[in-house]
């Protein structure tokens, strides 16, 4: 995801805020760039009318723009199997440098860890006496030349036979399951043959007589000559055993790719390790993380569309880079450490300002496309009745009727009659669809916007309504929350609100304002709105 341009409009997105999304995604990507539009909420019926109507998928639902252990730049360490040596995985970390050693199976699931003091100390306090291993480890790990191969699986004691022969066979020393190593004794050699040990390991580099390697053919005893001293050979066998038999398995603190940073900083820096590993949801091996990766993560790089405050983006915004706005509001709080592109415009909807930057772009909009931008145009200007609307906004309504191929009037019509239908829906969702929170003259105040074409849908319930409202403003503790209900017919809202001060939408309006009381002309927040509550509570203060 990192080199990904994540694109999504505000919380509880509206038609032209996920349809901003889409079609700026597909003008980015036609450009050359990797870009996904998201969604930080669930979409509306309106919404999917359009999405639906014109044949266009959904975009993915995104929680938000945390930092992620799979942003950090972490080591792409290369993993060793259970069945290497000790001696292979030390060689593989001192070539590249590395002091924690990821062990997996064959799936690439992770089963242990291996640092460099684990080995170090297996060296200095390990079981010199025994070996588990495999015929391959010892003879690679010895520079050995196979002379007779029986088994694979190596398990058993060690005996360095430094006694001579008849007291080795007088206390009856050699096993099955003996590892024995011996220089060029033929007479051990043969002894050992006889007893068929698991492993004869000749040192040295010394010529064995062709018939003691027949002998333990015959007998399917593993012999091998390794061009090393028997002191050294003694030392070396230990580190030849499975890293299996050193590694940690155990209370292995792991971290999987989708968690977030600022939950695992904590334990990183409270842990008494320096190194840990990165799966994926399936215990998948990715990679080792150690505290420096937590200094200079990779951000996710994220454009805004149709808003550009920190309340309505997605949560961690912070913690992202922002490269653009395109946005049609007010200036809000967003800041950002390098300059960015911003396209900010007086216009009725984000989509006329995409409109001009395909233009600007030369870049063809296709039929859906059009199809959906049309969509968020009407929408977010009520058909081009809103007082935002502007000739820019008319002019994108004819270009993209044109290339999308409908009749715009009847369009507009099931385009309404899909989004304000409230059939079904539970108050909640009816409050929550089109949210959002505004800080104004320091005060914190939200508003929801209903589009209705029958008010007495609300009406109806409006005590269950006014509670709800009553518990959003407590809970939140908003200065005022107020619902619109706008009629589309009537160009005009009816209100219901709880606020801190009893007399701010009647100072607001110029005229006595009650629950239900219907305001004409009065269709936009932004225009019609917001503007009067900064004016009241400036007058209020």
């Amino acid at each position: 995801m990192n080199d990904e341009l994540l694109i999504f409009g505000h919380k509880n997105p509206d038609t032209d805020s996920v349809t901003s999304a889409i079609s700026l995604a597909y003008l980015k990507t036609e450009l050359g760039y990797k870009a996904t539009p998201y969604v930080l909420g669930e979409l509306s019926k309106e919404t999917e009318f359009a999405l639906s109507y014109f044949d266009m998928a959904s975009p993915k639902h995104l929680k938000n723009v945390k930092i992620q252990m799979k942003d950090l730049n972490y080591d792409r360490v290369e993993p060793v199997s259970p069945e290497n040596s000790i001696l292979t995985a030390y060689n593989h970390m001192n070539k590249n440098k590395i002091r924690t050693l990821p062990v997996v199976d064959d799936h690439n699931h992770l089963i242990g860890i291996v640092t460099m003091k684990d080995i170090a100390m297996n060296a200095i306090n390990g079981n010199i006496n025994t070996i588990n291993t495999t015929f391959d480890n010892i003879r690679n790990d010895l520079n050995a030349i196979s002379l007779s191969y029986a088994n694979s699986s190596i398990n058993g004691s060690i005996i360095v036979t430094s006694f001579h022969d008849s007291t080795i066979i007088e206390n009856d020393v050699l096993r099955r399951t003996s590892v024995v190593i011996t220089g060029d004794r033929y007479d051990v050699i043969d002894y050992a043959i006889q007893r068929k040990v698991q492993l004869i390991i000749v040192t040295g580099g010394h010529r064995i007589p062709d018939v003691l390697i027949e002998k333990a053919a015959v007998s399917r005893v593993n012999m091998l000559v390794t061009p090393f001293d028997t002191y050294y050979t003694s030392k070396l066998i230990n580190q030849t055993n499975f890293i299996s038999s050193i590694m940690m398995s155990d209370r292995l603190i792991r971290f999987k790719e989708d968690e977030y940073m600022e939950n695992c900083k904590d334990i990183v820096q409270s842990s008494k390790h320096s190194k840990f590993p990165v799966i994926d949801s399936q215990n998948r091996y990715l990679g080792i993380v150690g505290r420096t990766h937590f200094l200079y993560p990779t951000k996710k790089k994220v454009i805004l569309v149709d808003h550009n405050e920190y309340a309505q983006s997605a949560d961690g915004l912070n913690e992202a880079d922002v490269l653009e706005i395109i946005d049609h509001h007010k200036l809000g709080d967003i800041s950002t450490a390098l300059p960015i592109v911003i396209r900010s415009m007086p216009v009725g909807s984000t989509n006329t300002i995409l409109c001009k930057l395909y233009k600007e772009s030369n870049v063809p909009i296709p039929k859906n496309m059009a199809g959906i931008m049309l969509s968020g145009i009407i929408s977010d200007t009520l058909y081009l009745k809103s007082p935002t609307t502007t000739p820019d906004d008319i002019e994108s309504v004819k270009y993209l009727s044109d290339l999308a191929g409908i009749e715009t009037s009847k369009f507009a019509m099931e385009l309404f009659k899909s989004g304000t239908s409230l059939v079904g829906r539970t108050v909640e969702e009816i409050f929550h669809n089109d949210f959002k929170s505004f800080i104004i003259e320091g005060y914190k105040i939200g508003i929801s916007q209903v589009f209705t074409l029958n008010f007495s849908e609300i009406l109806d319930d409006q005590t269950t309504f006014l509670n709800y409202i009553k518990g959003v403003q407590k809970n939140s503790d908003y200065y005022i929350t107020l619902m619109l209900v706008t009629d589309i017919i009537k160009e005009g809202s009816y209100v219901m609100f709880s606020s801190a001060h009893d007399k701010l939408l009647s100072v607001a309006f110029n005229q006595t304002i009650e629950q239900g009381t219907f305001i004409p002309n009065c269709v936009s927040r932004k225009k019609q709105i917001i503007p009067k509550l900064i004016q009241a509570i400036k007058l209020l203060k």
